[in-house]
């Protein structure tokens, strides 16, 4: 693959402008196929075997495949916040609708529900398991990954697109995110989509390809609000600039694109808006069961200015450590997705000087133009915002930085041929970037020790090359130093990657490679120590297998669904019972879901009466597994950590006098989970305790770990 570096000169960089800016431009009179451009060739070549490029294709698609589904079931139900609403959804059309928490849809999950609906119908089709949930994520991967590689060979060539596509695969926080539950997955499937459909309509002008970006991005803010428009400037602007038609024609698309978007968007919003509030779920992480709240507060502008009220209160930046332009390269972000930024950043420069005297549909500024602005946009969001950050985001971002960074060496090195001052670019950015290399692996100076070294010399040593090929041209060295430099820079990410899916990955709060110290457990990555062995990743968050206690310092208050990696623990931990004597953990993977006591809901099923249901709890955390387990209504007080405040003291007093609940489960830090909770859920709990009657563990031959269990009304 990167001997074909010493073919630089062929790529979209190098084709005639006016080639470039033609939509319908042909092979050459020759009739040969246009080099670097492999696979897009005259008519004749079709139907006979694959070429070299398209086996490269295939091979890379196998590579994602490989790394999104090996060993997958390992992690279990990963986050059981959406696990228990994926089988929720599986069970009501209800709950799939409203991305309730549970099947007795009395409260909503924190986010709108079109992540769930992937995998809940997948889950209706193959049953549910944490295969049939987690497949569609990664199968999404796959997609993004490939779609990236025929993005970048429209406007970079074979090698570009080759590079971008390997980057992407092999990118800690895309392995990490493509296995899990999140929406992440689906999010950043979705966006790269909807840069497809806007490139489609660069070279064609067709309005449909517009409305059709304009959908997905609209599907995209079904899945995870606001985050969702992030990539919109890039869109729109990349259009605007390189589109075919005339600028008022442009501007008119764009315009039926941003309704279509709307549509897309607010159909659904409008539905839960309009839907009679005693008739649909509580909308969960808001304090007036609004979804316009959600939208514009917990899952909006409280993401970027931060907050102190509610269910969305995060400020101090959540948990991806202190605000501000380095966030992406700090202890918690940087092994999740910086390794390839400085190539990204300095091949985004390098493109845009190549193509600066192009024609305004140049092809190739376009490219740089939209994946430029996508990353240039994220990044900003993601480093200075203020409410909660969380490193997983950053997933969103990869795409673009691995497009840049594949099109960036190519463009790099083609800045040295048309510019021989500038022949020392390519090589002093696979220094600088392999010296970030060493420096994110030597914050774990316990994980493969010799890794850091051999990535610096193997990058002095690939600049060295790259020099001398410069100075005395010989393909063969060429070929030589570019494959060095290829496996110096990707080695890192790679063997996080590595890291990453040979072990569990679960909790609230996800986060690839090995534990980096003194941020374990809170986005730092999970475990310690050295290689790929059990002591490499702790599904926990650290070494020992424990997560701290509290925060990092500047981490939020726990109070939000994503924001309660600590709460999840305790959660996780409430039960040391043995699976034999009636404790099991959920999912089967340590850290999955808090671990349930069977014989509790065995209990609960039969004595239950006409209860509509099953029991009542403080907060998700513990009402996540035995939604899981039995697939049964369980209402969550007060909704992730019982700060919501639904219901209120009357409204459950009602619920009780009219035998819809029958039984409470109390827990130790029930009545706010691990955040004390609103007043709301703790006068509930002192209602319960005061007014209930204590079903003794011994009554249903439990253990009692899970809680104490309270009858608050009669048959």
């Amino acid at each position: 693959m990167a001997a074909t570096l010493a073919d630089a000169p062929t790529t979209a960089l190098d084709r005639p402008r006016n080639a470039a800016a033609r939509p319908d431009a042909g092979p050459p009179p020759s009739g040969r196929r246009p080099p670097g451009r492999g696979g897009e060739g005259s008519g004749s070549d079709r139907g006979r075997r694959p070429s070299s490029s398209q086996l490269i294709v295939g091979a890379i698609g196998l590579l994602a495949a490989a790394l999104y589904t090996w060993g997958l079931s390992r992690n279990g139900y990963a986050n059981s916040y959406y696990a228990a609403a994926v089988r929720s959804g599986t069970t009501s059309w209800k709950a799939f609708f409203f991305g309730s928490l549970d099947p007795g849809s009395f409260i909503t999950v924190d986010k709108p529900p079109a992540a769930l609906w992937v995998m809940e119908l997948s889950a209706r089709l193959f049953g549910f398991s944490s295969w049939s949930m987690l497949l569609p994520e990664a199968a999404g991967g796959v997609g993004s990954v490939l779609i990236v590689h025929r993005l970048v060979r429209k406007w970079a060539g074979d090698l570009s697109a080759h590079l971008a596509a390997v980057a992407l695969a092999v990118t800690p926080v895309a392995a990490l995110m493509f296995r899990f539950n999140n929406p992440d997955a689906l999010l950043t499937l979705l966006c790269v989509g909807a840069a497809w459909a806007v490139w489609s309509a660069i070279e064609t002008g067709r309005t449909r390809a517009l409305l059709l970006a304009g959908a997905l991005v609209g599907l995209a803010f079904d899945t995870k609000m606001l985050q969702a428009m992030l990539v919109v400037p890039a869109l729109a602007i990349a259009y605007l600039w390189a589109g075919q038609p005339r600028l008022r024609r442009r501007v008119a698309q764009l315009a039926a694109a941003a309704v279509t978007m709307i549509v897309a968007g607010g159909w659904w919003v409008a539905a839960v808006a309009l839907w009679p509030t005693a008739a649909r779920p509580y909308i969960g992480s808001t304090t007036d069961n609004s979804v316009i709240s959600l939208i514009f507060g917990y899952n909006g502008l409280s993401r970027l200015f931060g907050s102190s009220s509610g269910a969305g209160r995060g400020n101090g930046g959540g948990f991806g450590g202190t605000v501000g332009v380095w966030r992406l390269f700090n202890s918690i972000v940087g092994g999740q997705i910086a390794w390839l930024i400085p190539l990204a950043a300095a091949g985004l420069l390098a493109g845009l000087w190549l193509t600066r005297r192009a024609p305004r549909t140049d092809r190739a500024r376009a490219g740089w133009i939209l994946f430029g602005l996508w990353a240039a946009v994220c990044a900003a969001v993601f480093s200075l915002s203020k409410g909660i950050f969380h490193p997983y985001y950053a997933v969103q971002l990869a795409p673009a930085i691995a497009a840049l960074a594949g099109a960036g060496a190519v463009a790099l090195w083609q800045l040295g041929r048309e510019h021989r001052s500038l022949g020392w670019a390519l090589p002093a950015v696979v220094v600088g970037t392999g010296a970030l290399a060493f420096d994110l692996l030597d914050r774990t100076p316990a994980y493969l020790p010799w890794l850091r070294t051999a990535v610096i010399v193997a990058a002095v040593v690939s600049a060295v090359g790259l020099l001398a090929s410069r100075c005395r041209p010989n393909r063969l060295g060429l070929a030589i130093a570019a494959g060095i430099a290829t496996v110096a820079l990707l080695a890192g990410p790679a063997a996080y990657t590595l890291t990453t899916i040979s072990h569990a990955s679960t909790g609230s709060t996800p986060s690839a490679g090995p534990a980096v110290a003194g941020n374990a457990g809170f986005g730092g990555g999970v475990g310690g120590g050295g290689g790929f062995g059990p002591a490499a990743r702790s599904t926990s968050g650290t070494a020992s297998g424990t997560r701290p206690s509290a925060p990092p310092t500047g981490a939020p208050a726990i109070g939000t669904a994503e924001a309660s990696s600590a709460g999840a623990s305790t959660a996780s931990t409430a039960s040391t019972a043995s699976t034999a004597s009636t404790g099991a953990s959920v999912g089967g993977a340590p850290g999955a879901a808090s671990q349930i006591d069977k014989a509790m809901i065995a209990y609960l099923e039969v004595h239950r009466g006409n209860a509509t249901y099953l029991v009542a709890t403080f907060g998700a955390q513990s009402s996540e597994s035995i939604i899981i387990s039995s697939g049964q209504a369980v209402m969550s007080i007060g909704g992730f950590t019982g700060t919501d405040p639904a219901p209120t003291l009357t409204q459950f007093e009602e619920l009780v006098a009219e035998g819809k609940v029958r039984y409470v489960l109390v827990q130790s830090n029930s009545g706010g989970g691990p955040g004390g909770g609103s007043s709301t859920s703790q006068a509930i709990q002192q209602w319960v305790t005061r007014h209930g009657t204590v079903v003794s563990a011994s009554t249903y031959g439990g253990t009692g770990t899970a809680g104490t269990l309270y009858l608050v009304s009669a048959a």
